[in-house]
């Protein structure tokens, strides 16, 4: 059975009930355009730090203003229902917004779960991050999957066919 697919007031519902049972919830959030090995280790790495895992998935408009113009790849509601379909997928939210703040601050998760690109000491931090921190919650930084990207795949295509490319990621 699929994972549902929602907007923010009825993840806020969902995951209030799942609180309201004592159990942990993750959220973590993404792009996830072409799922690939390294998201779906990711997603199963997050799914263990908890009992239910929310994904916050960006919308395409998100994803054209923070990727770039060739972007994304697949349409938001494909790459929404291939992370639905995944086992350890408990809810998506399909989001608009270029972070995720607003949608940490709602639904409160225990813990918010970025991949190991994030957090580095000169890399980004997650704006999400602070938000976690203020209401008590952990933020964990997931190991990160070297070799394991969209881009590659991107660049990997275009390289054997012969094209010349620029990747967004």
């Amino acid at each position: 059975m699929n994972a549902p697919i929602l907007d923010l007031a009825a993840c806020m519902r969902l995951v209030g009930n799942w609180q309201r049972w004592g159990w942990t919830v993750v959220f973590t959030n993404g792009h996830f355009d072409l799922l690939h090995v390294g998201h779906v280790r990711y997603l199963q790495a997050a799914r263990a730090l908890g009992d239910r895992l929310v994904v916050g998935l960006n919308s395409d408009a998100s994803t054209r203003r923070r990727k770039g113009p060739t972007r994304p790849i697949l349409p938001q509601q494909e790459r929404a229902e291939l992370l639905a379909a995944l086992r350890p997928v408990h809810a998506v939210l399909l989001w608009d917004q270029d972070d995720f703040r607003e949608a940490v601050a709602a639904l409160r998760p225990h813990i918010y779960a970025k991949g190991g690109d994030w957090g580095r000491p000169q890399g980004p931090y997650p704006p999400e991050a602070e938000v976690v921190i203020g209401y008590g919650g952990q933020v964990v930084f997931l190991d990160f999957q070297p070799g394991r990207s969209t881009s590659l795949i991107e660049q990997t295509i275009l390289q054997r066919h012969g094209c010349e490319g620029e990747s967004h990621e």
